[in-house]
């Protein structure tokens, strides 16, 4: 237990000075960033208690400090700020951008501390099902990808386009199988992961596509100064927010923890929008709003990887087939039997009370690390940003991570299984608003559903 504990703070400390850091670059989707060093963690032999607190410190740091681009400059830290960016753009036009970031942040600070507790408390009532819903696994697949599909912007386009992405990934996979003696599975969801990505850099590639990212001049930005309005080295959240905001994200951390299988971005838009409607004074609608919307953030992110993980092993959510994919699905060291539904990962390899354990360890790191941080620095952080990181840099630095993972797997073969899903499967996200958890959820329904289908024939 002492060595589990260990593990569990080291990495927790790793996951989130990694991630409150990243947090801070804008544009850094958290599947393309979060899943590949997720799934490098698993694959270099970390026990089963480094490797959740490790992702559960990166995604609650992450979504403190992405909130710093998103409220001060005004481009969304990652994908799922994009809901933050009207708010903060109105706060930022009263002369309060400062505001929006504290109430933001400090949603997701009470936000995290009870996601925790609740999911494990919905995964405890799943669990006695567990063997029924794990029966039924490719039906209920095939099931939460077109729900998905139909909450994601694409909507109906999305829903169409599941079936032919589908047969892409069965015909894929069926030709990597005969080359290879084995099936590849890290190489598909790192395409999926990286989609916008690939999408792009091929876009660069065409003298037609170039002129859809040019840009006419280096975008200006006025950063507010940083203001200490508080005495101590910790901030406190329950006196950032008010009462009734307090109360607002607290409500909206408990349902959207438990509404575990919608979109974390519709939930997003969701909680906000219910919030606002209850409130007529337009600044405190704006705060409450901030808070509650990247408290959401915070809980979806928890409850959707928790819930699943604990009740089910089985990726079951749009963040479980995002993500938090490699804590279910990471060969050789976890796995997902597609013919059975028997797993192999953290759901077989820590009980109940270890997650409650864990990952309050986890977010609490992750607090004591980013908040702070976040609330006294932001100023300072996202101006070094601007001026000293290369978004360049970042994208080649993981593009060598793919390719070291790819070639681990499956060699130039699994490289060129990456380029490809990556290709279609970006271009869709572009094109049609077909988001990754769409895809993710896809791909299942081809490993799981597809040979389901076939047998009852």
């Amino acid at each position: 237990m002492i060595e589990a504990f260990l593990w569990a703070l080291s990495m927790g400390l790793v996951g989130a000075i990694v991630f409150a850091a990243i947090g801070l670059v804008s544009g850094t989707d958290e599947t393309a960033v979060v899943a590949p060093l997720t799934l490098l963690v698993v694959l270099l032999g970390v026990p089963p208690a480094g490797v959740f607190s490790f992702f559960l410190a990166a995604v609650v740091a992450k979504h403190i400090t992405h909130a710093i681009p998103t409220t001060l400059l005004g481009i969304p830290g990652d994908t799922m700020t994009v809901p933050l960016l009207g708010d903060a753009q109105q706060l930022r036009e009263l002369g309060v951008p400062h505001i929006a970031l504290r109430k933001a942040i400090s949603g997701g600070v009470i936000a995290a501390f009870i996601a925790v507790p609740m999911a494990v408390l919905f995964a405890w009532i799943l669990s006695p099902i567990a063997d029924e819903i794990s029966d039924l696994a490719p039906w209920i697949f095939a099931g939460a990808a077109i729900l998905i599909a139909l909450t994601s912007k694409g909507r109906w386009a999305a829903v169409g386009a599941l079936f032919p992405f589908v047969l892409l990934i069965v015909g894929i996979n069926q030709f990597v199988t005969t080359q290879l003696g084995h099936s590849l599975s890290i190489s598909f969801f790192l395409g999926i992961a990286t989609g916008p990505l690939v999408a792009d850099l091929f876009l660069a590639l065409s003298p037609a596509g170039r002129k859809t990212l040019h840009r006419d001049g280096p975008t200006e930005f006025a950063l507010a100064p940083d203001v200490r309005t508080w005495s101590g080295r910790m901030p406190n959240p329950l006196k950032v927010l008010d009462r009734k905001q307090t109360a607002y994200t607290s409500g909206a951390a408990v349902v959207s923890s438990a509404t575990f299988v919608f979109s974390p971005v519709a939930m997003t838009v969701l909680m906000g929008e219910v919030v606002g409607a209850r409130i007529k004074n337009g600044y405190h609608k704006l705060t409450s709003k901030m808070a509650v919307r990247n408290g959401t953030t915070e809980s979806t992110y928890i409850a959707e990887t928790m819930i699943p993980l604990i009740a089910l092993g089985l990726p079951l959510s749009p963040m479980a087939a995002g993500p938090a994919a490699p804590l279910f699905n990471a060969p050789p060291v976890y796995t997902v039997d597609t013919a059975t539904g028997q797993t192999h990962n953290l759901h077989n390899l820590l009980e109940t009370w270890e997650f409650l354990v864990f990952g309050l360890l986890a977010v609490t790191i992750a607090c004591l690390i980013a908040y702070p941080f976040a609330m006294t620095n932001a100023h300072r952080a996202a101006s070094w940003v601007l001026k000293n990181v290369s978004h360049e840099a970042i994208i080649g630095a993981f593009a060598g991570l793919i390719l070291v993972i790819c070639l681990y797997e499956g060699g130039l073969l699994a490289v060129l299984v990456t380029l490809t899903v990556g290709l279609i499967g970006g271009l869709m996200n572009r094109m049609f608003g077909v988001h990754s958890g769409v895809q993710f959820m896809g791909y299942y329904a081809a490993v799981l559903t597809v040979p389901a289908i076939i047998a009852l024939g």
